[in-house]
């Protein structure tokens, strides 16, 4: 059996040749894959479970298929989609995870994460972060008009923007350390998170413990996947037509 990781897709009306190439990877998977794990950011914006928005609905749908070939489908927040809530997962048959989370994998426990919390050099988004999560926060914003969210995610998405222009890159990617101290809190040595869109796996040693990070890449410019079956991880693009 084959288990699939993905994220950073960004679902939206504005790249409808990420959305194709979505729900055709969706159509694709069958009886030998036994679960999908979304890391964060299926959505490139969450208004709220109440966004009527048809191009959700779909996704939902799709979703929800794979529960009817026993394909379980687990979905974790990313800095896009933080307002996922219930009612979508009742919708697309999938489960919410907190971030992080450990699953076991052949044997092996794993962390997996949307990213973000390990990028603490990048201080601004921290904070963005932090209020962003916070429950109250949450529901002070759900508690506004659709059009009053449309024009928050606006917003944010415009000063996400001209702070990734502005800011180094390396400042905006994850902080080893951070990773590591996080691994040694559960007894792990493994990770596969998303957020920062550089695929690849990252094999070192530190104290004489082999850590292997497992990044996942964004769709904006391909489909990133990780297929993990009995001969291990392997990371795979799915090219899309530009």
């Amino acid at each position: 059996m084959t288990t699939l990781f993905i994220s950073d897709i960004h679902i939206s009306d504005d790249y409808p040749k990420i959305c194709k190439l979505f729900f055709d990877f969706i159509k694709k998977i069958d009886t030998n894959v036994n679960a999908l794990y979304i890391l964060g950011d299926l959505f490139e914006y969450w208004l709220g479970d109440d966004d009527p928005n048809p191009i959700f609905k779909q996704t939902q749908d799709a979703l929800k298929d794979l529960s009817k070939i026993d394909v379980s489908v687990f979905f974790m927040h990313g800095n896009r989609d933080f307002l996922v809530g219930d009612e979508f997962a009742k919708k697309s048959h999938t489960k919410i995870l907190s971030d992080p989370s450990i699953i076991e994998l052949y044997g092996e426990r794993i962390l997996i994460s949307h990213g973000d919390m390990y990028c603490i050099d990048d201080e601004e988004y921290q904070s963005f972060r932090k209020q962003t999560r916070d429950p109250q926060w949450q529901k002070m914003i759900l508690g506004k008009p659709l059009e009053y969210r449309k024009n928050f995610a606006k917003m944010a998405r415009a000063k996400s923007l001209e702070h990734t222009q502005l800011d180094n890159e390396n400042i905006m990617d994850v902080n080893e350390d951070e990773v590591k101290k996080m691994l040694d809190q559960f007894n792990l040595s493994t990770i596969i998170h998303g957020h920062t869109h550089r695929p690849f796996i990252h094999n070192t040693i530190s104290n004489e413990v082999n850590y292997r990070r497992i990044v996942l890449g964004d769709w904006y410019e391909q489909g990133s996947i990780l297929e993990w079956s009995e001969s291990g991880p392997k990371l795979i693009k799915l090219n899309r037509n530009h």
